[in-house]
Parts: structure tokens; C-alpha cells; sequence
């Protein structure tokens, strides 16, 4: 077979926003024959184009919109409190490599690029490619990968492209994910991208689409995936830039098209907003400078043998200049500049050996200690306390696994749901009591589902209304699972949530929010507010917010008598009963 024209050079000017709709219609639309047209360079949207500025939200009169509107954008993997902060900038605004950038709503091999991605698995059959590759490429592509002897995961292979507009085909496999071995697969998968854009400048080749190595079949979470795609991408254009002219982000679904463009401001701020901004929303962990995952544990690290310390007349020499590890920079040591440090981010980059020394003692030390909530039976209090990375890193673990999982089973017991807003504006999550039924609970699944349903809320003030209607007839549980799960949250929770509403209150649940208060977070359950009657919860929180259980009416009537309220038993609604 005869193949098509190397791939366009992009062209300098961008396309209208039309004609890039337009474009993308007729590669989504089958032509002539059943061959999709080819789709040159410069028809696709160049990622520093200025009309690929998501919609600013509108603003009043005479003030100006913001430049970076991707602040909208809720970003779970933001560590506010444990990344780097406002220091200098990990991605600075680089206007050379945004221009080889590019976001195509479509499949990649529509393209006329010089090479184009192939997710496929380590035999490289045609079952497991990227669905509609072969089929566009036609029979030879199967025959000539069958004769390849397969690839290892995070490894990538070449062959021709045969019928598609492109030259090259680059066949990599990407990881199968589990919580348990994050690390291993975030590190497969950034290799995944490396190797692709690594085979593309051996073979003298310029231009590459890739689409989203990840598949739901191998329960990759997408946005932590795409995390390690850009930035990986990143890292690469920063030394090959010169051999590089265009790499293509290809997406087919809209939430895949959503995390891109959510994400690649961290990544190619086009500005110094956007690049300061980046500064304060990228994970902690944005990889070596190659973009993979740094793994503490395997660094060298080179000590005195404590014997040879004993027996040494003179003392250690006591460096000048301590090298930042991947950097290639020097800190000095400098005691006011530490003492100005954030005791925050310096646990992130603590010497492993050492933080693994105080976790043990403080395990031992826990477990030395008098278990006074143990003795109460009110739960296991006794476990050492999280710093503040440790608390995003099982945060992430956890919401990275919920949205793996299907977790309908627990969102059909309504135990949590959303509400809608407080009188304060704030939104509202809704926690029913009598609907935890710990005998018949999965309690990790639970966790994983309150972790996922949180989420959203967590990233800026809310409320939690809580009825405790009638659940004192169930078992619940106790003050160390709440702990747990207070870890779970993190301390974004712990900073934005403004208030919890406690309806019908009762002794019990009374005395165990106050040894919560002593034992397990103060700063959280001060801002229990208990309310005896449902006419008091809506000065709070409007009626119309809540959407509120049968028997909280009934119980609301039995505990106070039906005083000063009456129930429509058709809609609902509470009313003042009127006086005289």
C-alpha cells in the first residue's frame, strides 16, 4: 500500500473558531467510500490560540474578566496545603513549546500527522487496539504488528500506517492500575508517553496524536492519568523542542475533552496569570524531570556508619551547599531562611529514614499510652496523627479507588446525599442517621463513597445537616471509625466546612460529639450547632434546599408534640400553625 503525504507543517495562523468546528465535524463524519478525510495541522485548534480560553463566567459592568478561567474548575489533585506554594514557578510560561501544543476533539488517526498513538496490550492484537485503528489502516497494520514479538508495558513500538493519513503508527502498552501499587502504574504509564515521543525523534519523524493511553478496562482514574500525560509531555518538549513541531492531545468523550482543558494551564500556562495560579493548584508530586514519579525510598542516600562516628576524633564536616535531589540546583544553609520555611511542605521532603523512624515511634508510643476511649468503648483513639502529607496522600489513594469503583449499592441507602444551599449561599450535604445500618454496611466501601461524594464540596465552604431522627435505634459507630474518616477528608474538609446542623439531638449523641471535641478534633466539632425542632433547622437552612425523610417529620411531631407546626402530608411542607 502507498502511503499519504508527510504530515503538513502548522501553520502560524489559527484557524476561526468555525472553521475548527467545522473541522471537526468532517473527521467525526465518515466520506466517501466510508474513508474519513484526512484533517491537516492547521485546521485543528492550537492550544495558544487565544479563542481556546475557556469561557470567562460573566462579570458585572465595567470590571474585567479574568484571564485564566480555568480557575472555575474544582481540581481534586489540588494541594493548596502541601505543595510547594508561591515559589517559583515548577512550569513557567514557555510561548515556544505552547505553540507545538494542540487539542482535537476526535480520534487521532483522522489525522495528518506523522505519527499517531495506538493504546493497545502487550500482544498487539488488533481486539486490544484503539477501537477503529485497524479498521481505518486496513488488514497489513495486524499482519506487520504479529510479526513485532509483542511490547512490554510502558513500552512502545513502530510500524507503518499503511492506509491511514499518517506515516508511522507507535503501538504502546499502558498500565493495569490498582490503589496498592499506584506508584508503579503512574511510573508505566509516564513511561508510556516518553517511549511514544522518544521513538518519534529517533526515526527523524515531527509531529504526533496521541490519545488517552489509559482505558477503562484497566481502571486508570482519568484525571490522575492525565496529570502524568501533560506533564510528561512537558518535560519532553523542554529539551526536544527544536525536533518536535506539533503534538496532538486527541480526546473522543467529553469529560476526557473537560480534564484537558482543565488541566493544561497547570501544565502550558499561556501567561503569568495562569502561571502563577498553576503554582498554587499542581499536585505536590509533579514527577522528576522527566515527569515520572520520584520515589523517595530509592534514592541513594550516603551516611556515617554510626561506629565510625563513635570512634572519631573529629567531627563530620558539615556541607556547605546541600543538593536538591533532580534539580541540579544548590540550597544553602541558611537558619532564618529555614525558620521561614512551611513546616507543611518540609514533611513532604523529609528524609524517608526518618519520618519512617517517627512513625514508628509514635505507633509505639500510642500503644504504650492510656486508651481512655478505647476503656469508654467509644472506639480505638490510640493511632499516631497524620502530617499534613501523609493526610493528601491517603486522601488521594482513596479518591483515586472511589472513582474506579461502581458504588451504586451504597448511594441507593441514602445515607448521604446532596442538598442544596444554606441560608449563607453555602452548599449543603445531607447525612440521614436512622439509614446507616452498620449490620448490613460495607464500612470500606462506605468510606470510599463518602471520600468520592465529598469531593466536590470540599474545595469551598459548606454545611452538613445531619438528622439524627431516630437513629439512636440503630447501632453506630464509634469515635475511632470518625476519626478515620476525618483523615480520610483531609484538611481541606477541616478548613472549609463551616458548620454542621444537628436535628433532634439526643444525650448520647450529645456526650460522644463532646469527646470528639476533646479527643479527636476540636476545631471540627465546635462547629456542631444541635437545633430540637425542624421550624429551627430552616432558619438555617431553607425548606425548599432539603429534601427530607418521612419519619423526620413524624419524629419531629412525636418529640415535640406537634407544638407550633403543621404537616401537609400531600407535599410535605412544614407551616406555622397560626396563633390563637
Amino acid at each position: 500500500m502507498q502511503h499519504r503525504s508527510p504530515a503538513a507543517a502548522s501553520a502560524s495562523a489559527s484557524p476561526s473558531p468555525g472553521a475548527a468546528a467545522a473541522a471537526a465535524a468532517a473527521a467525526m463524519a465518515p466520506g466517501v467510500g466510508g474513508v474519513e478525510p484526512a484533517v491537516t495541522l492547521d485546521q485543528v485548534p492550537r492550544w495558544s490560540d487565544p479563542d481556546q480560553r475557556l469561557p470567562s463566567s460573566p462579570t458585572a459592568a465595567g470590571s474585567e474578566a479574568p484571564a485564566s478561567s480555568f480557575l472555575s474548575f474544582a481540581d481534586p489533585l489540588d494541594a493548596a496545603a502541601g505543595a510547594g506554594g508561591r515559589g517559583a514557578s515548577r512550569f513557567p510560561v514557555d510561548d515556544h513549546v505552547n505553540s507545538k501544543i494542540y487539542l482535537w476533539r476526535g480520534q487521532p488517526w483522522s489525522l495528518e500527522v506523522d505519527a499517531v498513538v495506538n493504546s493497545t496490550n502487550e500482544s498487539l492484537d488488533e481486539a486490544h487496539s484503539s477501537p477503529g485503528l485497524h479498521a481505518a489502516a486496513g488488514p497489513e497494520l495486524a499482519e506487520e504488528c504479529a510479526t513485532l514479538g509483542g511490547c512490554r508495558t510502558g513500552m512502545a513500538k513502530m510500524t507503518n500506517a499503511y492506509d491511514l493519513p499518517a506515516r508511522k503508527v507507535i503501538h504502546t502498552v499502558g498500565p493495569k492500575y490498582a490503589v496498592k501499587y499506584h506508584t508503579a502504574a503512574e511510573s508505566a504509564l509516564s513511561h508510556c508517553y516518553r517511549s511514544c515521543m522518544e521513538l518519534l525523534v529517533e526515526n527523524g519523524l515531527e509531529s504526533i496524536a496521541m490519545g488517552c493511553i489509559y482505558t477503562e478496562a484497566k481502571n486508570y482514574p482519568r484525571e490522575p492519568a492525565a496529570h502524568v500525560a501533560i506533564r510528561t509531555v512537558r518535560r519532553f518538549l523542554e529539551k526536544q523542542k527544536d525536533n518536535i513541531t506539533a503534538v496532538v492531545f486527541c480526546t473522543i468523550s467529553s469529560s476526557d475533552t473537560e480534564i484537558y482543558k482543565r488541566l493544561l494551564p497547570l501544565y502550558f500556562p499561556r501567561d503569568k496569570q495562569e502561571e502563577e495560579i498553576a503554582s498554587l493548584k499542581l499536585p505536590a508530586d509533579v514527577g522528576d524531570e522527566n515527569g515520572e514519579p520520584i520515589i523517595d525510598e530509592r534514592k541513594i542516600r550516603i551516611k556515617t556508619l554510626p561506629a565510625e562516628a563513635a570512634n572519631s576524633k573529629y567531627p563530620a564536616p558539615v556541607p556547605a551547599d546541600n543538593p536538591l535531589s533532580g534539580s541540579g540546583l544548590t540550597r544553602r544553609r541558611n537558619s532564618k531562611m529555614d525558620s521561614y520555611l512551611d513546616p507543611t511542605f518540609m514533611s513532604i521532603i523529609k528524609d524517608p529514614d526518618l519520618r519512617r523512624k517517627e512513625q514508628w515511634e509514635k505507633s509505639a508510643q500510642a500503644k504504650k499510652g492510656f486508651n481512655c476511649a478505647k476503656l469508654l468503648g467509644l472506639g480505638d483513639l490510640g493511632g499516631p496523627a497524620l502530617s499534613a502529607a501523609e493526610e493528601y496522600s491517603l486522601h488521594s489513594r482513596y479518591l483515586a479507588k472511589a472513582n474506579s469503583l461502581n458504588l451504586s449499592e451504597i448511594a441507593e441507602m441514602k445515607i448521604i446525599y446532596r442538598g442544596g444551599v444554606d441560608s449563607e449561599g453555602r452548599p449543603v450535604m445531607v447525612v440521614v442517621g436512622a439509614h446507616f445500618l452498620l449490620r448490613c454496611l460495607d464500612l470500606e466501601r462506605f468510606v470510599l463513597y463518602v471520600v468520592k461524594e465529598f469531593e466536590p464540596l470540599i474545595q469551598k465552604p459548606y454545611s452538613i445537616v445531619y438528622f439524627h431522627s431516630a437513629a439512636s435505634l440503630q447501632v453506630q459507630p464509634d469515635l475511632g471509625f470518625m476519626k478515620r474518616l476525618q483523615q480520610m477528608l483531609g484538611r481541606k474538609h477541616q478548613r472549609n466546612l463551616q458548620a454542621i446542623y444537628v436535628l433532634h439531638p439526643t444525650l448520647g449523641l450529645r456526650t460522644a460529639i463532646l469527646a470528639l471535641q476533646l479527643l479527636v478534633d476540636g476545631d471540627v466539632w465546635k462547629k456542631v450547632v444541635y437545633v430540637d425542632r425542624l421550624m429551627h433547622l430552616f432558619r438555617y437552612v431553607p425548606r425548599e434546599q432539603l429534601t427530607i425523610p418521612d419519619f423526620v417529620f413524624q419524629h419531629d411531631l412525636e418529640v415535640n408534640g406537634g407544638k407550633g407546626i403543621i404537616v401537609d402530608p400531600r407535599t410535605k411542607h412544614v407551616y406555622q400553625r397560626p396563633s390563637g
